[in-house]
């Protein structure tokens, strides 16, 4: 099964809860980059109401937005790019959520693919140095380390364990970095700008606390 037929297995698996009519919820932007199924089971667990975002218009049903993604950096804002909904992502004012390939996007540039991505941050997306010491990609469980006060953190002890899955890593820049980690070098777990944030873990699939963090991102 390709990416793409996987993306459309969990679509119709994973049930649509839509918001209050007027809006509300959380809207998860679809633009072919990753199935969501861990991410929409773990919203149906906390009983955060969400829908699918796929044109410009979706955009005005929902309160705050999850970018997710996972695979190629490059290609994914390739994918991104032709929905022709990039003008509109940069624009918003509510909080939107990017989740690990979907953080690297709000970054200027990725060496992968030698890619400029959304810019939203001023700072870049750069490969794991290989390593006899370090495998490459990063796998597992990683403390994570608040260095900003900020709610998408809320009930989240320093020092708490999230779940990675990555082979690029957010390059750490103090002014953007809302917390971070290490593995082999200190990069940024996650950044906050404004209305945006990203994560480069698997709050879907780090237990009590990534749970905890979602929850919190509904809030904020």
């Amino acid at each position: 099964m390709n990416e793409e037929e996987q993306n459309i297995q969990d679509e119709q698996s994973s049930p649509l809860q839509t918001p209050p009519s007027g809006g509300g919820g959380l809207g998860i932007i679809r633009y072919g980059a990753g199935n969501i199924f861990s991410l929409t089971a773990a919203l149906e667990r906390l009983g955060i109401a969400y829908g699918m975002v796929y044109t410009e218009a979706d955009f005005e049903q929902f309160d705050r937005f999850i970018i997710p993604g996972v695979g190629h950096a490059g290609a994914a804002m390739d994918k991104l790019q032709n929905t022709g909904l990039v003008p509109k992502i940069k624009s918003l004012t509510k909080p939107v959520l990017g989740i690990c390939v979907g953080m690297q996007l709000l970054t200027s540039y990725s060496e992968e693919g030698d890619s400029n991505l959304l810019n939203l941050f001023p700072v870049r997306t750069l490969r794991f140095k290989d390593s006899a010491d370090y495998k490459v990609p990063h796998t597992g469980w990683n403390k994570v380390f608040p260095e900003k006060e900020n709610i998408l953190f809320k009930n989240i002890p320093s020092g708490s364990h999230f779940y990675f899955v990555h082979s690029y890593f957010i390059e750490y820049d103090q002014t953007y970095t809302l917390s971070s980690t290490d593995y082999n070098n200190k990069f940024s777990a996650s950044i906050w700008r404004d209305n945006f944030y990203g994560v480069q873990f698997h709050p879907e699939k780090s237990g009590k606390y990534g749970e905890t963090l979602l929850t919190n991102f509904s809030n904020i």
